[in-house]
């Protein structure tokens, strides 16, 4: 199945590079592309199960779902995201 998911603190290639990274760790999650002109997250998954652990690290990397709770903690962790995937590429 296919998804796409508008998500919320989504600045820069880096935060793209580290959600791509990430996502790629999870077994079921394939052909992840992100798109920093509109602030989504779209890939192929297996479950809704997959699709909960993937959106459940997206929020813990500071990429929650658009219209989920986005206290300071996660744009900071945001940013936190951002300067390693802009290290790692």
């Amino acid at each position: 199945m296919k998804t796409t998911l508008e998500i919320q603190n989504l600045k820069c290639g880096g935060c793209a590079n580290t959600i791509i990274n990430r996502l790629n760790d999870l077994e079921s999650i394939s052909e992840i592309v992100v798109n920093n002109d509109n602030n989504s997250v779209t890939f192929n998954y297996t479950s809704d199960q997959d699709l909960d652990e993937a959106t459940s690290l997206l929020s813990k990397l500071g990429y929650p779902t658009a219209g989920a709770n986005n206290p300071f903690a996660k744009k900071a962790k945001s940013f936190v995201s951002c300067a390693v995937g802009r290290m790692s590429k």
